[in-house]
């Protein structure tokens, strides 16, 4: 797989076997390319298994095709980050690899410190102003995607609407402004993505480099207590299950958790009596928004958000009613975690040699706590909120196409890429004009039935980690902090498996603490109830909507992700030991194993 320390290249990696064709899933310019190659080859690439760790559907390409200009223009074109220009994406056997982009120049880095001064420092000095209006917008674009009606093409135009009224346009024109209008909305929910959160890792990194220049040897995880202790929108789906808990115990309806989870006989059984059914009242009360909540990234349509099945909510609550009866609080350790947060602040404030130093510190500090939040916050209305309404929609168009007879079943369309949607979408209503024959239904079937036994072989298919020779140090801070890309890291990725201390894993010091006790590894969310009261959770990376189980774990074991990551985020809220980015650990680590986690230190060690 790697040779002379450097990964394959691109044009090297061979197709797998039985994947001959994959290329024709993504637009052209979304591949490695001959014409390309001079660029494309000198890169180091990585595969983002942190937000697309499957193949890629080809619709849902839509939302990394999103960021992907999202994220680049706001450091490009809005504000100008001095060192950084976006991050490229292209596939490969299915696969989303990136790569970010330096200013090429050097000595232009100067002219555009000048230029991120003023236009990201007039956002830091108007933050609460700015923010309160991201939320409004944020808001308003999700309404308007929930809005937008899909209609069916009926067999003769209404009269009354159409006809007397002189509309002029039809079904037709409609169907195709309705597809139109949902692509553009995913596309300006991501623009107001990528608003405000590069300025919020930006603020935290200036606040991190303060730290370690003024302090040398302040540890990571000191730099990252500084600023913990916030309260943020993602956990308020979490609360809301730990209020119904608690509801169904004083509605002495608790027992119904006892007997099953499965949502649909949760209901049955709640509806059979009437605290039952004041129960869920409440449970109505909490669905919207707080159950637009995915149980994976949000990334792909095929992962099912609470709204959609309540498995998740039911085992969660039984869970937590479990510990109400014991006496065990349901809370989160904020008053500790804040208490000592602030001792940290003012010893190191304290350590200043002058007051404009003391002064300089607490102003960075200050911006870093109010940033902060964002980069957990926007998490909810982008990937949870909009985007279960988004693949919801979708699904509508799906069945109107299956109605019509283009695709078998609705999530069909997913095997589509969007602009292939559009024009199937065409094809159907030319032929609903013009009383002819569409040709999708005798077109579209075959195709979709040899891309979902292609799409079985790609899932099958273990991806490189990188592509291309990697740099000597790692410094894009980016990288570093988000996906946990370290120069450690790739140099353990470019060892042959197998190799090395099979009983030790290193990775990112994600949460400070020492915990010991029995490996839980899942790869999916449906593995979630396994996990028990007093295990240690490993994983490829943690979602949001996963928060019901770190009150059931002693520790967190991911294979991705640095101390920005969610991993490293939540655990730090919840006082749990995480190392993240240990890039192996749900390969080397048995279920039932015994762990000891060190999260100061990074290490995972295999006791027994």
């Amino acid at each position: 797989m790697t040779t002379n320390g450097r990964f394959p290249s691109p044009f090297e990696v061979p197709t797998p076997e039985g994947c001959e064709g994959w290329k024709d899933l993504y637009p052209y310019y979304y591949v490695f390319s001959e014409d390309r190659k001079e660029f494309e080859d000198k890169r180091f690439w990585f595969q983002d298994s942190m937000h697309h760790p499957e193949p890629l559907y080809p619709f849902d390409t839509i939302t990394c095709e999103s960021w992907w200009v999202a994220l680049g223009q706001n450091n490009t074109r809005v504000f100008i980050v001095p060192p950084a220009l976006g991050i490229d994406q292209r596939v490969l056997n299915g696969y989303l690899y990136i790569t970010a982009l330096p200013v090429a120049n050097p000595d232009d880095i100067p002219a555009r410190v000048g230029h991120f001064m003023e236009r990201a420092g007039y956002y830091f000095q108007n933050w609460d102003r700015l923010y309160a209006q991201w939320v409004k917008k944020a808001e308003d674009t999700i309404a308007e995607l929930k809005a937008i009606k899909v209609p069916d093409l009926p067999e003769m135009e209404d009269l009354e609407t159409v006809v007397r009224a002189g509309r002029g346009i039809t079904s037709a024109y409609d169907l195709v402004v309705a597809y139109n209008r949902a692509i553009e909305n995913m596309y300006k929910i991501w623009q107001l993505h990528f608003e405000f959160l590069n300025l919020g890792y930006a603020a935290y990194l200036t606040f991190y480099g303060f730290c370690k220049n003024a302090f040398p040897d302040i540890s990571d995880q000191t730099v990252a207590k500084l600023v913990s202790g916030i309260d943020v929108i993602l956990f308020r789906p979490d609360e809301e299950l730990k209020r119904l808990s608690q509801a169904a115990v004083d509605l002495g309806v608790a027992g119904v958790f006892k007997k099953t989870i499965q949502p649909d006989e949760v209901i049955a059984e709640m509806g059979k009596s009437d605290a039952g059914k004041k129960w869920l009242d409440e449970l109505e009360k909490s669905k919207d928004p707080w159950f637009y909540f995915s149980t994976g990234t949000g990334f792909y349509h095929l992962h099912r958000s609470w709204i959609d099945d309540l498995t998740v909510p039911c085992l969660a609550i039984r869970g937590y009613i479990e510990k109400i009866e014991k006496g065990e609080t349901l809370s989160r350790p904020t008053a500790e975690i804040r208490k000592e947060r602030d001792r940290l602040a003012a010893e190191y404030t304290a350590l200043m040699p002058t007051d404009e130093d003391k002064k300089a510190f607490q102003e960075q500090l200050g911006l870093a706590r109010t940033v902060f939040p964002y980069v957990e916050n926007h998490n909810f209305y982008v990937e949870h909120w909009h985007h279960t309404v988004f693949w919801n929609k979708m699904r509508e168009f799906g069945k109107v196409l299956v109605k019509h007879g283009f695709f078998k079943e609705v999530d069909d369309m997913f095997y589509l890429h969007r602009f292939e949607v559009q024009e199937a979408l065409y094809d159907l209503i030319g032929a609903w004009g013009s009383g002819g024959e569409a040709r999708g239904p005798r077109y579209w079937p075959a195709i979709i039935e040899k891309r979902k036994a292609l799409f079985e072989k790609l899932k099958a298919y273990a991806p490189p980690p990188a592509l291309g020779e990697p740099p000597e140090v790692v410094t894009e801070p980016f990288t570093i902090m988000l996906w946990g890309i370290t120069t450690d890291s790739i140099k353990r990725w470019l060892q042959p498996q197998g190799t090395g201390d099979s009983k030790q894993l290193t990775g990112f010091a994600g949460s400070p603490g020492l915990a010991e006790g029995p490996a839980r590894v899942i790869t999916s969310v449906e593995e979630l109830k396994d996990v028990q009261p007093g295990e240690i959770l490993v994983c490829p990376i943690t979602t949001p909507s996963w928060a019901p189980v770190f009150p059931r774990i002693k520790a967190t074991v991911t294979d991705i992700g640095g101390m920005m990551s969610h991993a490293a985020i939540v655990c730090r809220e919840y006082g749990l030991p995480a190392v993240v980015g240990t890039g192996f650990g749900t390969k080397n680590i048995k279920t039932g194993q015994k762990l000891r986690v060190d999260g100061s230190s990074g290490t995972v060690t295999v006791l027994s």
